[in-house]
């Protein structure tokens, strides 16, 4: 459940137009594994209320999938074709075309010609600044459309399948996550805050739950599921709060440095 202090929430007006700061408090409410009420959570701004903006998204998007493309397909062009080594016949005086190989591409098993190759580069230069502003769109959508879930802390003892299914029920119990279980693929994304063996092998029966760790979350594996379940939650907002501004540190500096050389 999402809340705003409209108190908070400040209006910035100017000359051309009125906007609403993104620093507005926000509350959410955490949820222990059992699938109830426990408390709430103080939501930054910055992170959880910035307005959605298609064309950004669209650009980091598009380079993340570019950047985990592997080139497979591959095609050998005449010079990697084996055979062809001697001329088929003399120059001139047969009356035919003249070929020096029968290797080449006009060739029946001959090279292609501007086929796939396997070293081709197809990845895109992310900017730090992009990367973390649509991390924090993302995070956005997720909370305005209750796809988005606080739970205190995610314990299992031992790899049990079982567990993990309860574990999935009761959450699934929660208004706005039916779907939990009812979802074929991409149903939720388990965010932890440090790798656990227990909680990966219980859950890697469940073709529609994936389980990573904070410091990875991304825009794309954000939108790729329907739900995002983040375990400590406190932690994981200090997290991503100073991700944000780390980022934001560094373009300062940067602009720094640059108007030092001028």
């Amino acid at each position: 459940m999402l809340y705003m202090n409209k108190e908070t929430s400040k209006q910035k007006t100017s000359k051309k137009k009125s906007t609403v700061s993104v620093e507005a408090e926000l509350k959410a409410d955490i949820y222990n594994q059992e699938g109830k009420a426990v408390g709430t959570i103080p939501l930054p701004g910055s992170v959880f209320a910035v307005p959605w903006n298609a064309d950004l998204m669209h650009q980091v998007i598009i380079g993340f999938q570019a950047n985990k493309r592997t080139p497979v397909a591959h095609t050998k062009d005449r010079g990697e074709v084996r055979g062809g080594g001697r001329k088929p016949w003399r120059q001139k005086g047969t009356g035919r075309a003249r070929h020096g190989s029968i290797r080449s591409p006009l060739w029946r098993g001959g090279g292609v010609t501007f086929g796939p190759r396997n070293e081709k580069d197809y990845g895109k230069k992310i900017n730090r600044k992009m990367r973390a502003k649509a991390l924090c769109i993302a995070l956005s959508k997720k909370l305005r459309d209750n796809e988005l879930l606080f739970i205190d802390t995610l314990t299992l003892g031992s790899p049990k399948t079982k567990d993990a299914k309860r574990i999935a029920e009761a959450l699934s119990g929660i208004k706005g996550f039916g779907a939990l279980l009812s979802k074929k693929r991409n149903s939720a994304l388990i965010a932890i805050q440090e790798k656990d063996t227990a909680i990966e092998k219980s859950f890697s029966n469940f073709g529609n739950i994936h389980i990573d760790e904070v410091r990875n979350l991304n825009a794309l594996d954000i939108l790729g599921y329907k739900y995002v379940i983040i375990t400590k939650p406190h932690e994981a907002v200090a997290f991503l709060t100073g991700k944000l501004n780390a980022s934001k540190m560094k373009k300062m500096r940067t602009e720094k440095e640059v108007s030092a050389k001028k």
